[in-house]
C-alpha cells in the first residue's frame, strides 16, 4: 500500500520511488511524479525539489500506468450478471424485460456501484456507461447513477439508451413470425412515445448537476434501426443543443446489417450519416460488421469505435477488424460491454482478447495488431471516445493524475521482460494493489476507500431476490419466445447476404 506522509493539508501530491509506464517504452523507468490538486504537474527524476509541506505518496515497489479507460459499458447489466450463457445479442435483447425490468432508482444506484467498484479495483478509473431505465430515462435515474460513480470515485460518461419501437418492431418480419398470442404479448413491451422520449432526455439535460471533470451526460439512441429517423433527428438536435456526445451500437450482429439494409437500403453507419449523426462526438459500439466504407466513412468524419472483443465472442456476434479500423483512420477505444453479456468489467480481460482476436483472423503476423496499439486503444483511444482526450489516458503534465499502481512483485509481472507485453497478456487486475483518480487515493491495499464490499454484497442479494419475483412473468414471456427468436434471427442472418471488408454490403450473387 502506497505511504502518505505531510506535515498538514496541501494542494500539492508527489507520487515517490515508482517506475512509469510510458507509450513505446519495453520498460519502466524511475521517476517522480508532482500533482497539483487533481493534475499532474511535472514528471522528475527520483528525489526531485517539491513544494514545501506536499503529500508524499511512497510508490517504491510500485508500476505506473495511467487508468484504462472502458468506451464502452452498461451499468445496468451489473445486477444481470450470469443471468444467462447461449444468448445472442438478440436473445439478449429479448430477455431485456426479465433480466432488468421494474428497477427502481436504489437498483439503478445499485447496479451502477457494483459496476464501478469492479471498475476501479481492475484499474479502471473512467467508464462510458450506456445504461438503461424503462419506460422513460429520468432526471433522479440518471443522478442516482452519478451519484454512484461519484460515491465510488470513477469518472463516467452517462448516456440513456434510448429508442421508439421495440425490438420486435425493429426486426423485419419478427413480429409477424410469433404466433397472435405472443403477438399481444409483446405489445405491451412497446416503448414510450418519441416526443416523451424526447423530453425526458430534455429535461435530464436542462437539470443536469455533474462535475464536467467527473460525470457527463451524452445520448445513446440504442441501436439506428430501433429508432424513426425524426427520433434519430431529435436526438442528433439535442445533442448538438446541449453540447453532448452520442453513442449507438452499429453493425453489432450480423442480424443488425440485415435488418439496416432492409429497413434503409444502405449500411447503419451510411445512413445514420445521411442524418448528420456521425462526426468527432460519435462513437460506434462493436463495429463488429462495418464495411471498407463504413470505416473510411467514419475516420474521415473522425468518429470512433468502442472494440469490445468479449462480448462479440460471448453473443457469437464475429469479430471486429480493429487493424483495418486503424489503417482507416478510425479512433479505436476499448470496452468491456456489460456483464449480463460479457460477465465482468476488466479492462485489462478486454485488452487480451483485444490481441488475440487480431491475431486469429488471418496468418499474416505483420497486420495482428500490437500491444503498444492495445494499451493506447485501452487508455488515448477511449480517452478521446469519452471527450476526454485532452485530460486522460496519459500520465504527462496537464493531465489529470489518474494513476495505477502495480504491485512489482506480483506473480503477473515476474518476470518482467517488457512492461506493455506484459500488461496487454499477463495482467489480470491480480496486480493491482492502489489506484488514486484526479489525484485522490479511492484504492488502496486492494480495497475500496469508500464502498462497503460486504453491505454491497448483501444489497445485491436482495435486489436480485426482489427482481426476479418482480420480473417472473417477464421471465415466463422469455422462456416462451427464446426458441421463437432463436430460431428466427439466426435465420435471418443465414441468408445469402455478406458484409465484406473491401466494398459494400451486398447480396450475394
Amino acid at each position: 500500500m502506497p505511504h502518505l506522509t505531510s506535515t498538514g493539508p496541501s494542494e500539492w501530491t508527489v507520487v515517490r520511488g515508482g517506475r512509469l509506464v510510458q507509450p513505446r517504452q519495453p520498460m519502466p523507468h524511475a521517476a517522480d511524479i508532482l500533482v497539483k490538486g487533481d493534475t499532474i504537474h511535472e514528471i522528475g527524476v527520483p528525489g526531485m525539489p517539491v513544494p514545501v509541506g506536499a503529500l508524499v505518496i511512497d510508490a517504491t515497489s510500485k508500476l505506473l500506468h495511467p487508468g484504462l479507460i472502458n468506451a464502452h459499458t452498461h451499468s445496468h447489466g451489473n445486477l444481470a450478471r450470469g443471468m444467462g450463457d447461449r444468448w445472442t445479442l438478440e436473445l439478449l435483447l429479448t430477455a431485456g424485460p426479465w433480466t432488468t425490468g421494474n428497477r427502481s432508482a436504489e437498483d439503478k444506484h445499485l447496479t451502477t456501484l457494483i459496476g464501478a467498484s469492479e471498475m476501479l479495483l481492475k484499474g479502471c478509473t473512467a467508464c462510458y456507461d450506456l445504461t438503461l431505465e424503462l419506460p422513460l430515462p429520468s432526471v433522479e435515474g440518471m443522478q442516482a447513477a452519478a451519484a454512484a460513480y461519484a460515491q465510488v470515485g470513477l469518472r463516467a460518461v452517462i448516456a440513456p439508451m434510448v429508442a421508439n419501437l421495440s425490438f420486435y418492431e425493429a426486426i423485419p418480419g419478427l413480429l409477424a413470425a410469433l404466433p397472435p398470442r405472443l403477438q399481444k404479448e409483446v405489445e405491451r413491451l412497446r416503448m414510450a412515445p418519441a416526443d416523451a422520449i424526447l423530453n425526458a432526455m430534455d429535461g435530464i439535460a436542462r437539470h443536469w448537476q455533474g462535475d464536467p471533470d467527473t460525470v457527463r451526460l451524452a445520448i445513446a439512441p440504442t441501436i439506428p434501426h430501433h429508432c424513426t429517423d425524426e427520433f434519430l433527428v431529435g436526438c442528433r438536435n439535442l445533442a448538438r443543443e446541449f453540447g453532448l456526445p452520442m453513442h449507438s451500437h452499429v453493425a453489432e450482429s450480423k442480424v443488425q446489417v440485415i435488418a439496416g439494409m432492409r429497413t434503409y437500403g444502405t449500411t447503419l453507419t451510411a445512413h445514420m450519416d445521411k442524418l448528420g449523426i456521425v462526426g468527432p462526438d460519435f462513437t460506434v459500439a462493436h463495429g463488429v460488421w462495418l464495411d471498407d466504407d463504413d470505416m473510411k466513412r467514419l475516420g474521415a468524419k473522425g468518429a470512433s469505435v468502442a472494440h469490445n472483443p468479449g462480448s462479440n465472442m460471448r453473443l457469437g456476434s464475429g469479430l471486429a477488424d480493429m487493424r483495418k479500423m486503424l489503417s482507416s483512420g478510425v479512433n479505436v477505444g476499448l470496452g468491456t460491454d456489460g456483464s449480463n453479456c460479457s460477465d465482468n468489467q476488466n479492462m485489462y480481460e478486454s485488452m487480451r482478447l483485444a490481441s488475440l482476436v487480431s491475431k486469429v483472423q488471418g496468418p499474416d503476423w505483420q497486420n495482428w495488431i500490437t500491444t503498444d496499439e492495445v494499451l493506447h486503444a485501452a487508455t488515448v483511444g477511449s480517452a478521446r471516445a469519452l471527450g476526454f482526450g485532452d485530460k486522460l489516458g496519459r500520465i504527462a503534465p496537464g493531465f489529470k493524475a489518474d494513476i495505477v499502481f502495480l504491485d512489482s512483485r506480483h506473480i503477473n509481472m515476474i518476470p518482467l521482460n517488457n512492461i506493455t507485453n506484459s500488461l496487454v497478456h499477463a495482467e489480470d487486475g491480480g496486480a493491482v494493489e492502489s489506484v488514486m483518480v484526479g489525484g485522490r487515493v479511492v484504492v488502496s491495499g486492494r480495497k475500496l476507500l469508500h464502498v462497503d464490499m460486504d453491505k454491497l454484497a448483501l444489497d445485491a442479494e436482495n435486489a436480485v431476490e426482489r427482481l426476479e419475483r418482480l420480473n417472473h412473468a417477464n421471465h415466463q414471456l422469455y422462456c416462451e419466445l427464446e426458441p421463437l427468436v432463436g430460431s428466427f434471427c439466426p435465420g435471418l442472418a443465414a441468408e445469402p447476404f455478406h458484409v465484406h471488408r473491401y466494398g459494400t454490403c451486398q447480396h450475394a450473387h
